[in-house]
C-alpha cells in the first residue's frame, strides 16, 4: 500500500491540470456534452491535452526491478470516456508508442495494453450515449469503475505478452493493486473536480446567479399585481436591459403581451401568435431553442425580421402551461448559452412565483434563492486546496489525513442537508468549525482561531448560513493576503439588549467590495434585516493594517446578563 500512497501523491499534478483544463475553451461544451457532442476542432485539443497527461504520467511513474507503476491509464480512459472511441484510441497509442520506446520487460505489453485501455473507456462512451445517458460520462463513479477495469486489463496483458513470465507475474504483483487503486482514484478526482467547477461554485457562477437574483428583485413587485399586459411589459424591460438581449417578448397561450427590442415594429403587443417556436413550446410543455444554426429561427411576422436565434421558455403554474418567455438574439449575434441557462431560469422562478398570491410570499421565495446561493457558494479554490492538502499528509501522518475527510465530508453534508431556514448559535458554530480545522489544517501556524462564547447564547436563533459566509471571508480577503501568521477572533456576547457576534481578523486588509465581491456577507445582512428589521444586520469596522471586525447585531434570547 505505500506503493498507493505514492501514486496517489502525484495526483496533485492532474488535479491543477484538471483546474487548468476548466479554464480553457475546450472546455465549455463539456458543460453541454450530453445536448451538443464535440466538434472534431474539440476533439483535437483534447487529443493533445489527455495525450499529455498520459505521457506525463509514465515520466512520473515508479521505476521497479523489471517495470514501472504510473498513472499513465488516466488520459487514456478519461481520453475515451469524453471524446468516445477513436479519441481514446488515439491517445491510447500515442502514450502507448512512447512507453514502447523507453523500453523495459513491459514495454511491449504497455504498447498494446494502453490503446486497449482507451478503447475500454470510448465504449463505455458509446454505451452511455446510445442508452441517452451521455451526462454520465463526467461521472466520477463511472470513470472510477471503467479505469479500474482497465488497469484490470493491462495486468492481464502484462502476463500474456511480457517475457520471462516469471518475472512478469512478480511485477504485477507488486503493482497491481497500487495501480488499480491509484488510477481509478485518479480519474475519479479528476472528473470529479471538473463537475464541481462548472457548478456554481466559481465567480462566473456567483456572478450569474446575482444577476438572476437581481433581476428577480425587480420583478417581485410587478408579479404581485398579477400576470396581464401592463406587468408583462414592464417584465419585458426588465429582462432585455438586465440581459443585453437583442429583444423579450412575453405571451400568453393566445397572443403576444408584451415585446421590447429590435423587431418591435411588427411583434407587437395584442397580435396572435404566430411563431410555430411559441405555440410548439405551449403545446409541448417544453423549451424550444432555435439556435440560428443548427435549428434556424423565421420570423413569421416579416421576412426582414433582424432576429436570427430564439428561446422560448414555458410558464406555468400548477403544471399549467399559461404563456411563454422568449429570448431573442439578432442574426449577426451568437446566443450566449448564459443567456439560455439564464432564460430557462427566469422561466422557472417566475413560474413558481406566479403561485403566489402576495408580495410578502414572494418575496420570502427571494430570500430562499438567496439561501441557495449561499450554499452553492463555496469557492472551487477550496475544495481543490483541501484536496492538495490531504494528498500532502495522507503518506507522512494517515490519522490527520482521515480527520481532514471527516471534516471535509461533514462541511459539505451540512451544506447540502440544511435546508431549513433558521439554525441555532450553537448549530452554526458546528459547521464553522469543520470549516476552520481544514483551513488550520491548510495553513499552518499561520492560521490561529480563538473563541469567547457566552454559552447562554448558544440558543440564540439566527438565518441557517449566517457566521460561515463572513469567516470564509475573514480568511480569504484577510489572513490569505499577509505573509505572517494571523488570528481570527470568534466572540459572542450580550450588549445593551442585543445579541452581538463579532468576527474580527488581525489582518487589516479590508477593502470595500467590488460589484460582483462581497456578495456573501451582503447577503446575509440582506436576510437578517428580513428577519429582524433594518435596527439589526451587519456591521463593518476596520483600521488598515491592523484589524478588520465585521458585527452580526441580532435580537437578544431571554435570560442571561445584558
Amino acid at each position: 500500500m505505500k506503493l498507493a500512497f505514492i501514486l496517489l501523491q502525484h495526483l496533485a499534478f492532474f488535479l491543477v491540470v484538471a483546474y487548468l483544463f476548466s479554464k480553457s475553451p475546450a472546455f465549455r461544451p463539456m458543460v453541454r456534452l450530453a445536448e451538443d457532442p464535440l466538434g472534431q476542432r474539440q476533439k483535437l485539443f483534447l487529443y493533445f491535452i489527455f495525450a499529455s497527461i498520459s505521457i506525463a504520467g509514465t515520466y512520473f511513474g515508479l521505476s521497479l526491478e523489471g517495470g514501472e507503476a504510473n498513472t499513465r491509464a488516466i488520459g487514456a480512459v478519461l481520453a475515451g470516456l469524453i471524446g468516445g472511441p477513436f479519441l481514446g484510441t488515439a491517445v491510447g497509442l500515442t502514450s502507448g508508442l512512447h512507453s514502447y520506446t523507453l523500453g523495459g520487460l513491459t514495454a511491449f505489453a504497455s504498447g498494446i495494453s494502453t490503446p486497449m485501455e482507451g478503447l475500454l473507456g470510448g465504449l463505455v462512451h458509446l454505451h452511455l450515449v446510445r442508452r441517452g445517458q451521455a451526462g454520465k460520462v463526467l461521472n466520477p463513479g463511472v470513470a472510477l469503475f471503467t479505469t479500474m477495469a482497465a488497469e484490470v486489463l493491462q495486468m492481464l496483458v502484462i502476463l500474456a505478452l511480457s517475457r520471462p513470465f516469471d518475472e512478469a507475474l512478480l511485477l504485477v504483483k507488486k503493482i497491481a493493486l497500487p495501480m488499480i487503486l491509484a488510477n481509478g482514484a485518479g480519474s475519479a478526482l479528476f472528473l470529479s473536480l471538473l463537475r464541481d467547477l462548472k457548478g456554481s461554485r466559481d465567480k462566473v457562477g456567483a456572478k450569474f446567479t446575482a444577476q438572476a437574483l437581481s433581476i428577480a428583485d425587480q420583478l417581485l413587485a410587478l408579479l404581485s399585481k398579477g400576470f396581464n399586459q401592463e406587468t408583462a411589459q414592464q417584465m419585458a424591460e426588465i429582462i432585455r436591459r438586465e440581459t443585453k438581449v437583442g429583444a423579450v417578448g412575453i405571451t400568453d397561450r393566445e397572443k403576444i403581451l408584451a415585446f421590447s427590442g429590435i423587431g418591435n415594429d411588427h411583434h407587437r403587443a395584442g397580435i396572435p401568435i404566430a411563431a410555430e417556436q411559441t405555440k410548439a413550446a405551449i403545446r409541448e410543455n417544453r423549451v424550444i431553442y432555435a439556435d440560428g444554426k443548427k435549428d434556424p429561427y423565421q420570423c413569421a411576422l416579416s421576412d426582414n425580421c433582424p432576429l436570427g436565434s430564439a428561446l422560448a421558455v414555458p410558464l406555468r403554474r400548477d403544471q399549467e402551461v399559461i404563456g411563454v418567455i422568449k429570448l431573442y438574439e439578432p442574426r449577426y449575434q451568437l446566443f450566449l448559452n448564459l443567456n439560455r441557462s439564464l432564460g430557462e431560469g427566469l422561466a422557472a422562478l417566475l413560474s413558481h412565483q406566479l403561485l403566489r398570491s402576495s408580495y410578502d410570499e414572494q418575496k420570502n421565495l427571494l430570500v430562499q434563492a438567496e439561501l441557495k446561493l449561499i450554499q452553492a457558494q463555496v469557492n472551487p479554490h477550496f475544495l481543490f486546496n483541501t484536496l492538495n492538502t490531504i494528498i500532502a499528509v495522507i503518506r507522512t501522518d494517515p490519522d490527520k489525513a482521515r480527520e481532514l475527510l471527516r471534516h471535509l465530508s461533514n462541511f459539505f453534508r451540512k451544506n447540502l442537508k440544511r435546508s431549513g431556514d433558521l439554525a441555532t448559535l450553537g448549530e452554526e458554530l458546528d459547521h464553522v468549525r469543520s470549516y476552520l480545522e481544514i483551513e488550520e489544517a491548510r495553513f499552518g501556524d499561520r492560521l490561529n482561531v480563538d473563541f469567547e462564547i457566552d454559552e447562554s447564547l448558544l440558543g440564540l436563533v439566527m438565518p441557517t448560513f449566517t457566521l460561515q459566509p463572513v469567516i470564509e471571508n475573514a480568511i480569504k480577503h484577510g489572513l490569505a493576503e499577509i505573509i505572517g501568521a494571523g488570528t481570527i477572533y470568534i466572540r459572542a456576547r450580550r450588549e445593551n439588549g442585543l445579541a452581538v457576534i463579532e468576527v474580527e481578523d488581525d489582518a487589516g486588509t479590508y477593502q470595500a467590495p467590488s460589484d460582483d465581491s462581497g456578495l456573501g456577507m451582503g447577503i446575509v445582512d440582506k436576510r437578517l434585516k428580513n428577519q429582524y428589521g433594518d435596527t439589526y444586520g451587519v456591521n463593518i469596522e476596520f483600521s488598515p493594517g491592523e484589524w478588520t471586525r465585521v458585527s452580526i447585531r441580532l435580537p437578544a434570547p431571554s435570560g442571561g446578563r445584558s
